[in-house]
This record gives structure tokens, C-alpha cells and sequence, in this order.
């Protein structure tokens, strides 16, 4: 009877654990030069609503930006058309099940879609947001971008939610 208790709180011990995964990922700013100073990190941990990403950020300019995790673990720049181009290395958004659409976290459009990151008049973005269709081991090998501009969830009027360039990036340890 004893064993049976202890192998069944073993059991309950080890689903809990599921939920705590996570991740903590360094945060830089990219250019065409390549990657630049620390803007902090950003940790994603599991939650039974989804992936739970909480910025701690500093040094970005304020607004609504595009977030998206990337297919590759890189944030070197890459060459596009003759021209450098900031973080291209890390590739398109990540896309598992070749949606080839931009439909935002809750669509059935690219698995890397994430809420917009909003960033503070002073620079800082430490507000979290979920992603309900994401784990913490989704991420592994993959990197997080940060793009200049907002993101409508749309790949109309211009692809890929309109966010622009990339101006931040980290791999995922």
C-alpha cells in the first residue's frame, strides 16, 4: 500500500513538473552590422493556458512591436538582394506545419505568431503575454525576434503583420 502512495505522489510530482518548463532567453539588438548591446531577456515558462513570455527589457523604442519566434538559432544579419539585411540568418517565422500564413498566437497561421510586444515611453517592455499554441520546447533551436513596427496578424496590406525590420533578437539556449 505503500509503494502505491509513494509511486502515485511520485506520479502527480512529475505532471506538475510538465508545467515548469522554461526558458530564459538573452535579448540583444540587431542591425546589418550584426548583434549589439544586451537589452536584457525574456523567460517563457508553461502555464495550461500556453507559453507565458515575460520581457525584461530595456533600450527599445516605445510602441507595438511584432514578436515571432524564428525558425533558426541565429540573429547574425544575411545578405538579401545585394544589401545586409539584420538578423536574416534566423530565417522566416516558424512554421512547422508549413501554414505559410500570418494569422497571429490564436490563428491557424505560422505556430511562431506571438501577441505584440508593447514597449513603455521609457524604453522598457516587461508586460507578459501568452501564447496558447506554444511550449518551452517549441523554442529550443529556434531564436525570438523583435520587430520594428506593430503587427496586424495579417499578411495584407503588407506580409507578415507589417512589423519590419528586425531590430532584437536572442537564441534559444
Amino acid at each position: 500500500m505503500r509503494t502505491i502512495f509513494f509511486t502515485a505522489l511520485f506520479l502527480l510530482c512529475l505532471s506538475l513538473v510538465s508545467y515548469a518548463a522554461e526558458v530564459t532567453i538573452p535579448m540583444n539588438a540587431v542591425d546589418e552590422h550584426g548583434v549589439g548591446k544586451s537589452l536584457g531577456t525574456v523567460r517563457a515558462v508553461d502555464s495550461k493556458d500556453g507559453l507565458v513570455i515575460t520581457p525584461d527589457l530595456k533600450g527599445l523604442p516605445p510602441g507595438a512591436h511584432g514578436f515571432h519566434v524564428h525558425e533558426n538559432p541565429s540573429c547574425q544579419p544575411k545578405e538579401k538582394e545585394g544589401k545586409m539585411t539584420s538578423a536574416l540568418a534566423a530565417g522566416g517565422h516558424y512554421d512547422p506545419a508549413d501554414a505559410g500564413k500570418h494569422e497571429g498566437p490564436a490563428g491557424k497561421g505560422h505556430l511562431g505568431d506571438l501577441p505584440v510586444l508593447s514597449v513603455a515611453a521609457d524604453g522598457s517592455a516587461n508586460m507578459p503575454v501568452t501564447a496558447p499554441r506554444l511550449k518551452a520546447a517549441d523554442l529550443k533551436g529556434r531564436s525570438l525576434m523583435i520587430h520594428a513596427g506593430g503587427d496586424n496578424y495579417s499578411d495584407q496590406p503588407q506580409p507578415l503583420g507589417g512589423g519590419g525590420a528586425r531590430i532584437a533578437c536572442g537564441v534559444v539556449p
